[in-house]
């Protein structure tokens, strides 16, 4: 079995040493989907909802949370992240958030692009609680993830 990078020789949690990694260009997209009820849907197109503008609140969330995982997933590296964009949009039964992440560094940024979604959807959901009780939150998964030696 192959060793885990993330436990030291003593088994015990440890964050990898990425210092000896090549630095490279690196990106990573994330999705996630809210299913919302009709009325709900009704209300965020209006732009009605009593907490404000969800989609643009839910998409400035995404970007904060982003820039914060490494303060959130304990062993996580603080990255220089050079682009974060969290995009909100309105669907027939939801809303379906995506996101994009990037930065040049010596270890991914697919925890940055999945954090941003799954804050966007929570921050939806918190926005809606007090009209929709029947929202549920799916489907947040990584979609691509690439590192290269020239700009991607």
């Amino acid at each position: 079995m192959k060793k885990l990078s993330h436990t030291n020789s003593k088994g015990k949690a440890d964050m990898v040493d990425v210092s000896g990694k090549k630095i490279q260009f690196r990106i990573a997209r994330a999705e996630g989907f809210i299913q919302l009820q009709p009325e709900t849907i009704k209300l965020i197109k209006k732009n009605e909802m009593m907490k404000g503008d969800v989609l643009t609140v839910a998409g400035i969330s995404g970007i904060q949370a982003g820039k914060k995982t490494s303060e959130l997933i304990p062993l996580c590296h603080p990255l220089q992240i050079t682009k974060l964009d969290v995009k909100c949009e309105l669907e027939k039964n939801g809303v379906r958030v995506k996101t994009f992440a990037k930065c040049v560094g010596q270890t991914g940024i697919e925890m940055e692009a999945l954090t941003a979604a799954s804050a966007a959807l929570l921050t939806v959901y918190d926005m809606c609680k007090a009209v929709d009780k029947k929202m549920r939150i799916g489907e947040i998964r990584l979609v691509e993830k690439i590192k290269s030696d020239k700009e991607i």
